[in-house]
């Protein structure tokens, strides 16, 4: 079972495509969330993400922009999306947004493993350090979670009383690029494929990650796509200006 795991696209339908073209062969999908937000293209990429299939799990913009929350907490670029992506959804997309399901999801043929947005503890949860990462990796009983919303492709392990920072390491920052990982029997792992439309690992490649189930081997990918389309959709949205600006930046 190779499975496609996809996260925090918001709104950028250049960089899912390329995502998708450059993806190896896969025998499903698994979205982390956050399939909207920041981006000019939200109809175009839920109709994308449906058309995929496969447990998509609810992220914090999706969250805001279908009103199952407010806006409070979010910063006013990031909540100025919000808004104007409220307005710009199609009726059944934004119902659509507005039922998917918290995590943890888990998949009944693909035993141990779990998809979260956030945290296993908690969907909201930014998993930016170490410390930030063991306690999940302490309570939860589960070895794998893959999990999105930090925008930081790697991921952290626990193997007893040793934990690790997880990062993949690429050599040509203008090319597609691959990382394999393989998952070890013992530690904990907690994996982030990266976000597919606004990095901020300091790589402007969209970044997704394939999961052979059977090898036991995570391959992390990068790869470029048109930026300044995704760029002249955000300005000619008039959307702020800076969420076209870091995309060229990763960051």
């Amino acid at each position: 079972m190779r499975i496609l795991i996809l996260s925090d696209i918001h709104a950028n339908l250049e960089a899912l495509e390329a995502c998708l073209e450059a993806a190896p062969s896969y025998d499903r999908v698994v979205n982390l969330g956050d399939v909207v937000g920041y981006g000019a293209s939200p109809n175009e990429v839920i109709e994308q993400s449906r058309k995929l299939g496969g447990p998509i799990v609810r992220g914090n913009h999706d969250k805001a922009c279908s009103g199952v929350t407010s806006i409070d907490g979010f910063n006013p670029v990031a909540g100025m999306a919000v808004l104007w992506t409220r307005t710009m959804l199609a009726r059944e997309n934004l119902h659509w947004l507005h039922e998917l399901p918290q995590g943890p999801l888990t998949l009944e043929d693909v035993p141990n493993v779990q998809f979260v947005h956030g945290s296993p503890l908690d969907e909201d949860e930014y998993l930016i350090n170490l410390v930030e990462a063991l306690e999940p990796l302490e309570e939860t009983e589960i070895p794998l979670t893959f999990f999105g919303h930090t925008h930081i492709q790697g991921g952290f392990l626990l193997n007893g009383e040793d934990a690790a920072v997880l990062r993949p390491v690429y050599k040509a920052p203008k090319s597609k690029e691959e990382f394999e990982l393989k998952l070890k029997k013992e530690p904990k792992y907690l994996i982030n494929p990266g976000s597919v439309g606004q990095p901020r690992d300091n790589d402007w490649r969209a970044a997704f990650a394939v999961y052979d189930n059977d090898a036991r081997i995570v391959t992390y990918c990068r790869v470029p796509y048109d930026v300044e389309a995704a760029q002249e959709r955000i300005i000619q949205a008039e959307l702020p200006e800076r969420l076209a600006a870091r995309l060229a930046h990763g960051r």
